[in-house]
């Protein structure tokens, strides 16, 4: 007799090994901050668009030098019917010309020109980078931030939930009144809140890193020990040009370089230019030999140099007006860069002062309440001694330590907030300063 059975699908284990696959895949992996950094830098819109203007730049400085090198043109052609008559041109099958210019002191300044405006397009460079590397970097130390107040939170939420239930059994019991229940209720309620707007602010930051990054949302999982130390820099701390500002200034010069150069096409200085022309002449379908005392030879050359004079051109004295225009108006743009960072620098000084206040007032806080949790847990432990007489220390009830496990998960909050107010602003002051390469080479590992 046969035994009927059913067989096991063959393909199931690989389905399930594919499920498995695809959720580790979608987990969140520990990513280091020198990666988040390189991936900005990679990633950003911002260093895109200064690497195209470093490309055309450094092509603006190839052409304004081509000018010098000869240019070669080659060129052929056949008559389609026959011609008739003199024509006034000699039937040329095929021919090339070559010509460059030799000396223009308005062209050198151009070339000039263009040589500062490829310095400025690689200080704009370095800028956009050292941005992008500042918004990765405030972006992930303030998820890692969040991610370590998430975990009080919940903390917080479990102490809040014990808090009720004790304050359900006391308020049953007719120990407390029904208000205390409450506000127990209440407490919980807030910190739930306070939770949720910690979710937000992580999935806000999650979101912002996947941006710069190009990594997928929620797939990076901050490493706290690859966060560097940010030095207490402040504003008495020599600041050096930052490469935004010498992008400006630079720019500004190559735009005085431009008006130099058109201010010099409306003098009187010669333009020297070379040239030379061979045409290979035919009588292929023409009759121009009849129109000459001697045969027109097959091979002809001519060189020769040019000489131009400028005497009058209102479209070039317009023209240096308006590069003199532009050339004032970088200046002043670079000028008030300058200022705006040195009001920036002003501005986080200040500002450090009283954060570092602040992160030091939520320091001493968190360890007060860390003395004070640790007291009542042991007057709840072994006693506090109170009596029943007038004056005496009224015993402690099981719903003090709860409060004192909030309030010191709370204050331990305030500290971590504090510390990353205190950190962004150091970074951001370093970057005013040109200090901020200097942190994130501390980023890559020294050999």
């Amino acid at each position: 007799m046969r035994t009927a059975h059913k067989s096991r699908p063959t393909w199931l284990p690989a389905l399930v090994g594919a499920v498995f696959a695809a959720a580790a895949a979608a987990a969140p992996a520990q990513v280091s901050l020198t990666t988040v950094v390189e991936l900005a830098q990679k990633n950003s819109v911002t260093v895109h668009l200064a690497q195209a203007d470093l490309q055309k730049a450094t092509a603006e400085l190839a052409q304004s030098r081509d000018a010098f090198i000869p240019s070669v043109s080659f060129g052929s052609g056949l008559p389609a019917f026959p011609e008739v008559g003199f024509t006034g041109s000699l039937p040329s099958i095929w021919g090339s010309t070559i010509h460059s210019l030799v000396f223009s002191m308005p062209q050198n300044q151009y070339v000039h020109a263009a040589h500062a405006a490829v310095q400025a397009a690689q200080l704009s460079l370095k800028d956009a980078q050292e941005q992008a590397a500042l918004d990765a970097s405030s972006a992930y130390i303030e998820l890692d931030t969040v991610d370590q107040e998430l975990e009080a939170a919940r903390q917080q939420e479990q102490d809040a939930a014990r808090l009720v239930e004790i304050e359900q059994q006391r308020a049953e019991a007719g120990v407390d009144p029904l208000s205390t229940l409450l506000q127990a209720q209440l407490t919980a309620a807030q910190l739930k809140l306070s939770r949720l707007h910690l979710e937000t602010r992580a999935a806000v930051q999650a979101k912002q890193l996947a941006t710069l990054t190009g990594l997928p949302v929620g797939s990076i999982n901050p490493d706290h020990a690859s966060i560097p130390e940010i030095p207490a820099v402040t504003g008495d701390r020599a600041p050096i040009p930052t490469a935004g500002l010498e992008s400006a200034q630079t720019m500004a010069l190559s735009r005085q370089r431009q008006a130099q150069g058109d201010k010099e096409r409306v003098w009187l200085l010669p333009e020297i230019g070379f040239g030379a022309q061979y045409n290979r002449n035919t009588t292929l379908l023409n009759n121009i030999r009849n129109y000459f005392a001697r045969p027109l030879p097959a091979d002809n050359l001519s060189t020769g140099f040019s000489i131009t004079v400028p005497l009058f051109d209102a479209g070039l004295h317009a023209k240096s007006r308006e590069s003199n225009a532009e050339a004032l108006r970088a200046r002043v743009e670079a000028e008030q860069a300058q200022q705006q960072n040195d009001v920036q620098i002003a501005q986080l000084t200040a500002s450090l002062r009283e954060l570092d206040a602040q992160a030091e007032i939520a320091s001493l806080k968190q360890q007060i309440a860390g003395e004070q949790l640790k007291s009542v847990a042991a007057q709840l432990e072994l006693g506090n001694g109170a009596g029943i007489g007038p004056g005496a220390t009224p015993q402690l009830s099981p719903t003090a330590e709860q409060q004192a496990h909030i309030d010191e998960r709370q204050n331990y909050v305030d500290a971590l907030d504090a510390g990353l107010n205190l950190s962004k602003a150091r970074l951001n002051l370093l970057r005013a300063l040109g200090h901020m390469q200097d942190w994130l080479d501390e980023l890559h590992p020294k050999p």
